[in-house]
């Protein structure tokens, strides 16, 4: 396993939470995915969501990063008093992708089957049977 990173969730203001991360930490964005750029015929966004966040990426350090997206209103809010995070583990291979999504999502709830996301890895994420909430990926580098 090459990393375990926080993932945070926002009520639509994830821009301006790691534009202020950024001015913290320093560094860039890897990546900052819309939900603009993944709407299609089978997964329409409203206008009021697409300039949303649905994937942004900030490097911390050498081997950590900081990740995050807006939670759509069809979701519902991120009670912001619990939990609103994801661990999200990188793994090495799909293989071990596959073999840490399946032992972790075990008897808890998978949210999104792992396979081919739209900021580019192969990821899936699910909340486990205590009710932690996870994703994992592989991005090959």
């Amino acid at each position: 396993m090459r990393t375990i990173n926080p993932w945070i969730n926002f009520n639509g203001n994830a821009e301006e939470a790691f534009t202020f991360y950024k001015s913290v930490f320093g560094g860039e964005f890897t990546k900052i995915v819309r939900f603009k750029d993944i709407s299609s015929a089978e997964f329409p966004v409203p206008e009021k969501e697409a300039q949303k966040i649905m994937y942004i990426a900030l490097p911390i350090g050498k081997h950590n990063v900081l990740k995050a997206n807006d939670v759509p209103e069809f979701m519902g809010r991120v009670n912001e008093e619990e939990n609103r995070s994801k661990i999200s583990v990188s793994a090495e291979s799909r293989e071990e992708a596959d073999k840490i999504f399946n032992g972790l999502s075990a008897g808890g709830n998978v949210e999104g089957p792992i396979g081919e996301s739209p900021w580019g890895s192969y990821a899936g994420m699910f909340r486990d049977k205590y009710g932690i909430e996870w994703i994992v990926e592989f991005a090959p580098q």
